[in-house]
């Protein structure tokens, strides 16, 4: 359904239904607010974890002809 349909279908309703609907959604809201809380991050987790090459900061080759 799309959002033009639902607001016709959502008009059509009488004003105490549509109330009902807007309790709805702000239940559907605060239900996906508590769900969707990210993880904390602890600093450092990934030290030692990543390794860049000695060459990191050669220039590559395929740029040879620009340098």
């Amino acid at each position: 359904m799309t959002t033009t349909n639902l607001q016709i279908e959502i008009n059509s309703l009488p004003m105490n239904l549509r109330q009902e609907v807007a309790d709805f959604v702000e239940f559907l809201k605060s239900k996906n607010k508590n769900t969707s809380k990210p993880k904390s991050r602890k600093f450092g987790f990934a030290k030692g974890k990543i390794k860049l090459s000695d060459d990191f900061d050669e220039s590559l080759e395929m740029f040879a002809d620009y340098i």
